[in-house]
């Protein structure tokens, strides 16, 4: 019974993040600094461009860990 018992914990869990992040997902292009960081890098050229967003990748990852670290110690 406690096997279920872990199991059911983890995918409550599982679930409360999958809510997050497309909560997220969806509200994302109203957060106005998310994607437009200092850190965010854009190249563009003639017939191509490149955009790697590193500080807001960084930032969703101290977010992240941040979140699953209390959820743990919960």
């Amino acid at each position: 019974m406690d096997q279920f018992s872990s199991l059911g914990k983890t995918l409550i869990v599982v679930g409360i993040v999958i809510i997050i992040v497309g909560i997220l997902l969806t509200f994302s292009s109203k957060i106005p600094f998310l994607g437009k960081l200092p850190g965010d890098f854009a190249f563009k050229g003639k017939n191509w461009s490149f955009y790697f967003p590193m500080a807001t990748s960084l930032l969703l990852s101290i977010l992240l860990s941040l979140i699953l670290y209390i959820i743990r110690k919960l």
